[in-house]
């Protein structure tokens, strides 16, 4: 199977119950629920994406043509930052991750040490088995993916609310406020929601604040 990604890189995890955890992140290009075109905004069905998946430009991005492929330089880029050869983790984030992954991506990286996660809207079903699974709902509709490890929900959205996932099969719950220009006011609303509602944990883009990708 062939892969398109934008980039892959080593950083902490800024997100969710990793939170501050080393991991290689490998973001796949292209998403369905937006072109990733500014000109597009407006009509897309997820709007307020804040990251760049177009094309294959960035820091270790690129076509790669088999899952040996793209699992070897994924171990690469762990063992070229990272003194240990334990404790490997991937996140396979976007765009939207599920277009691409496969089974066979995941057994070539487990048999190099990786534990694998990723983190999807939930709209596409997986075809692979992975370690851990993140569900980001963006749009009002059933998921393909109604279980996993976290349901992390970008809050307020228009169309949906914590309300409508809080019975779903997920071990953690957490609301992350939307950035942008009303973000002191979204994370008000978020903290206050958490308060009310212990079911749901506040989680912050800590990366923005530290300063890494």
């Amino acid at each position: 199977m062939k892969y398109s990604v934008k980039e892959i890189y080593l950083t902490l995890q800024g997100e969710g119950s990793h939170a501050g955890r080393a991991a290689v992140f490998c973001r796949f290009s292209g998403c369905n629920l937006w072109s990733g075109k500014e000109s597009d905004r407006l009509s897309a069905e997820c709007q307020f994406c804040d990251t760049d998946f177009v094309g294959t430009d960035g820091k270790g991005g690129g076509k790669f043509n088999s899952s040996e492929e793209l699992a070897g330089t994924i171990n690469t880029e762990w063992e070229r930052n990272v003194d240990l050869n334990s404790f490997k983790l991937v996140v396979f984030t976007g765009g939207e991750p599920a277009l691409q992954i496969s089974q066979e991506l995941i057994d070539t990286l487990r048999t190099l040490g990786f534990e694998c996660a990723i983190e999807t809207n939930g709209t596409v079903p997986l075809r692979a088995t992975l370690d851990w699974v993140t569900v980001s709902p963006k749009i009002l509709g059933k998921l393909a993916v109604s279980s996993g490890h976290e349901l992390k929900l970008v809050f307020p959205q228009k169309l949906i609310s914590p309300e409508m996932y809080r019975d779903l099969h997920f071990k953690y719950f957490f609301l992350q406020p939307m950035d942008g220009i009303d973000y002191k006011e979204n994370l008000k609303l978020t903290i206050a929601y958490c308060l009310k509602n212990p079911q749901w944990k506040l989680s912050i883009q800590t990366h923005k604040y530290i300063g890494i990708d």
